[in-house]
């Protein structure tokens, strides 16, 4: 299903998208050396019922999991890229983080993740690696304009994370959102330009970079759940939900402040 909003329902797509900004810069500023994955869970479970919202993740169940996810909010270290499930885990000095996060409130959904490094190391190839993301989606976003098709925005992001050297694995990829978290169009984050469903205005769409460092091949952990890469190497994802308009993108994700 391709869901298209109307104005009122955009406007609460705003409100629905800076708390989970909100939420994960929260997270964010707590994710320190020595905090355990499952208070980031708690701690966001907290936010969410604090501001009247549902999560998106507690009861999801779909055919590539196994059973309810039954946490609030996903938790990739190092080489888990996609659903990381919470788990008994003390972040370390250097850990890549992913924390990605999608809520409905007031019956709209929004859908974001960012990643960054715990702690006061920095090693080069992460960073290069989370900016690599970071660049890709901000290249989505702005092919995302009048007229534009899926397959703009696909190009535009491979474009980035080919010209950066990274494998690129189209299993998962964006998706459009509204009053549910995970909906037609599929967004593959590599596509060839001119193709597929054409924007229109009030439709959302989930945009999500995320890369492996050295291999386009996923493996599913023990829990049934997190995605991991098939070598071990690093991994990144960098997210947004956009809201297309008459004139090009909206990005709904955006903290409050």
């Amino acid at each position: 299903m391709i869901e298209i909003l109307n104005p009122a329902e955009v406007e609460r797509a705003r409100e629905t998208g800076a708390l989970v900004a909100d939420i994960l810069q929260a997270m964010k500023s707590r994710a320190a050396v020595g905090t355990n994955l499952l208070e980031i869970d708690q701690w966001t479970k907290e936010m969410i019922a604090e501001a009247g919202a549902e999560s998106c993740y507690v009861d999801y169940a779909p055919s590539f999991g196994r059973g309810p996810f039954g946490h609030y909010i996903c938790t990739g270290v190092n080489d888990a890229v996609l659903h990381g499930l919470p788990h008994d885990y003390a972040l370390a000095d250097g850990d890549l983080l992913t924390l990605d996060l999608a809520v409905v409130k007031n019956g709209v959904a929004a859908d974001a993740a960012i990643s960054f490094l715990v702690g006061g190391s920095r090693p080069a190839e992460s960073v290069a690696m989370i900016e690599a993301t970071q660049r890709a989606l901000a290249a989505g976003i702005a092919a995302a304009g009048p007229n534009a098709k899926i397959g703009d925005i696909s190009y535009a992001i491979g474009r980035v994370l080919t010209d950066a050297g990274y494998p690129i694995n189209t299993q998962f990829g964006g998706h459009g959102i509204g009053s549910t978290m995970h909906q037609d169009p599929h967004v593959p984050n590599m596509g060839r330009p001119g193709r597929g469903f054409k924007l229109r205005p009030g439709l959302l769409l989930a945009l999500e970079p995320w890369i492996m460092q050295d291999t386009a091949e996923l493996v599913t952990d023990d829990d049934g759940w997190t995605l991991r890469s098939a070598t071990g190497c690093r991994t990144a994802h960098t997210e947004h939900t956009i809201a297309i308009t008459a004139d090009g993108a909206e990005i709904l994700t955006l903290p409050s402040s």
